[in-house]
């Protein structure tokens, strides 16, 4: 009796203090943990968890004000009117400093004053990482990013802005010291202000650029940039007049230059200096010019192949057939390329009935070439001789995907074994996979990795294809 009276007082002082039974040992190992863990997993939690650690006991009360704010505005209700009233308890009651603000897709209406109230609130001193657009309820409106967003530059590390309108007289003032990663998505940004914002960006290793207007060259000098994506908007009556033209002149860290929507621009490209580029495309024929040191590919067709660019170890191209003869010229400007890409799209027929000759090797196909992926992948004729190239010739390949858009049955697939005379492979180690795929053709386009710079291959998507919509023979 006495024993059970003593666990029952030690579980009673347990939920005042913290201390208490919450494991199936009786012991609570969350609240044991030192105050910087706990605040640091308080200020990974989604903002309402995060504040309703509050409640948990008396010893976790102070920590959330303690630790930097986490703010996601969208997370805090699926109502706008109570969204409002959050964020504005939410920065009354937090001293800051913070870490995150996430303000996505905010309606603007007549609440400019009470916005930028918010971003002038001290709880957001010192803030790292800002996510900001606009819902835009009227095309015609004005939607200006208010000045006081930008008051963080000297402490800000990641930058997402769209749908707004950039304030072009503060560029010359902000210095961006710590800023590592800016993605501007339908922004308006004079060429003046964007090219002034990135020489204050220090740090800046990772730079995405999608569908955003006042345009119309891109220049990167830039000694840290990793990672560089773009594409020109693809909205009707931007197309021709924004986003002409990308010069890579001095960019000696670059190693992935993505082209995210080829067909819709820029219309051409020009790589000057970019020693340690390893991933490049999307490219299609939607770019007129390509250079690559004195390489000039004119709408995919090779014109003067005198530089090949060894560094280059992932390609990915959309080839209107596929066009073998467009794809090999490729090769053999990136004799080190270990991973090729192929969107395919059998707008045209294409005969491809070039035949490799040992005499002339190619180097990659020779001792590099480890994957293949034929995207949209039909079985006709013309892909059937596309894919026997690499089939008969890579003697050193692993890996060959091909991916269609419809499901087959097993008589296609004995079909397709013959045809592509799989059982002839150059490399004895190649494993031939057939996938069935998205329907979209833009999925190489996605730029959901474009930022990731642990992986060595952003267009790598074979983990997020459902097991059930794979089928696959192996030799």
């Amino acid at each position: 009796m006495e024993a059970a009276a003593a666990a029952a007082k030690k579980r009673r002082f347990g939920r005042s203090t913290g201390k208490g039974s919450l494991g199936s040992d009786g012991l609570d190992h969350i609240s044991c943990l030192p105050e910087a863990i706990l605040g640091e997993i308080i200020s990974l939690l989604p903002t309402k968890d995060a504040a309703r650690t509050q409640a948990v006991s008396r010893r976790w009360r102070p920590l959330w004000r303690s630790t930097p704010l986490n703010l996601d505005v969208d997370s805090l209700s699926t109502q706008e009117r109570k969204r409002t009233m959050f964020v504005s308890r939410i920065l009354a009651s937090h001293p800051g400093p913070a870490r995150r603000l996430s303000l996505p897709f905010f309606r603007l209406r007549d609440r400019y004053a009470k916005l930028d109230g918010w971003l002038r609130s001290p709880a957001l001193a010192d803030l790292q990482e800002l996510d900001f657009s606009y819902d835009i309820e009227d095309e015609e409106a004005l939607y200006p990013l208010p000045p006081s967003a930008l008051r963080f530059a000297p402490t800000l590390r990641v930058v997402e802005l769209r749908t707004c309108h950039f304030p072009n007289g503060m560029a010359p003032a902000l210095h961006f010291p710590r800023l590592a990663r800016l993605t501007l998505y339908r922004v308006t940004i004079s060429e003046d202000t964007l090219h002034g914002l990135l020489s204050r960006c220090s740090a800046l290793e990772n730079l995405l650029l999608v569908g955003n207007f006042g345009i119309r060259r891109l220049r990167i000098n830039s000694p840290f940039l990793r990672s560089l994506g773009f594409s020109a908007s693809s909205w009707e009556g931007y197309r021709d007049a924004n986003f002409q033209e990308v010069v890579i002149e001095d960019a000696p860290c670059l190693e992935r230059l993505m082209p995210l929507y080829p067909n819709h621009g820029p219309a051409t490209i020009r790589v000057i200096a970019a020693p340690k580029l390893e991933v490049l495309g999307v490219l299609s024929d939607g770019i007129s010019q390509l250079h690559l040191g004195t390489t000039f590919f004119q709408k995919m067709i090779a014109v003067n192949l005198t530089t090949s660019i060894r560094t280059v170890k992932v390609l990915v191209l959309d080839s209107n057939g596929p066009n073998l003869d467009v794809v090999v010229d490729f090769l053999k400007c990136f004799p080190c390329l270990e991973r090729l890409y192929v969107v395919s799209r059998p707008h045209k027929v294409i005969k491809n009935i070039r035949s490799y000759d040992p005499l002339h090797p190619i180097e990659c196909m020779e001792l590099h070439l480890r994957k293949v992926v034929i995207r949209y992948y039909e079985g006709k004729r013309p892909d059937v001789d596309f894919a026997k190239f690499f089939v008969l010739n890579a003697k050193v390949l692993r890996e060959m995907d091909f991916c269609s858009p419809s499901n087959r049955n097993l008589k296609w697939q004995d079909n397709q074994h013959r045809r592509l005379s799989l059982e002839n492979k150059a490399s004895q180690v190649a494993q031939f996979t057939f996938k069935t795929t998205s329907r979209t053709r833009n999925e190489l386009t996605r730029n959901r990795h474009t930022h990731e710079l642990s992986m060595s291959d952003p267009f790598d998507f074979s983990s997020c294809l459902c097991s059930s919509c794979r089928f696959f023979f192996q030799l």
